[in-house]
């Protein structure tokens, strides 16, 4: 099993939060999780062991979130569609 997708989650979750002590532990069994590294010590174990779909997943959702752009044929195709179907 390659782990491509993981480490690339770990480094969209770095670039997104700009802490750099974020890792991930691969365990002998094939399953992931996530630690948040400090040089003093040992690092701090932030999520449970994953499959790697699930994994990614954790990571995506995890810290803060990129803001989606939006433009302004967005906001008014929004509002079209909100006229169309009121509920």
């Amino acid at each position: 099993m390659r782990s491509t997708r993981a480490t690339a989650a770990i480094e969209r979750l770095k670039a997104r939060s700009g802490n750099a002590e974020y890792s991930m532990v691969r365990t002998a069994s094939g399953l992931f999780y996530l630690v948040s590294g400090s040089n003093a010590g040992s690092p701090e174990k932030l999520s449970e062991p994953l499959e790697q779909d699930a994994f990614v997943a954790f990571v995506n959702n995890f810290g803060p979130q990129k803001p989606r752009r939006v433009s302004k044929l967005d906001v008014a195709f929004e509002k079209q569609l909100a006229k169309k179907n009121p509920e």
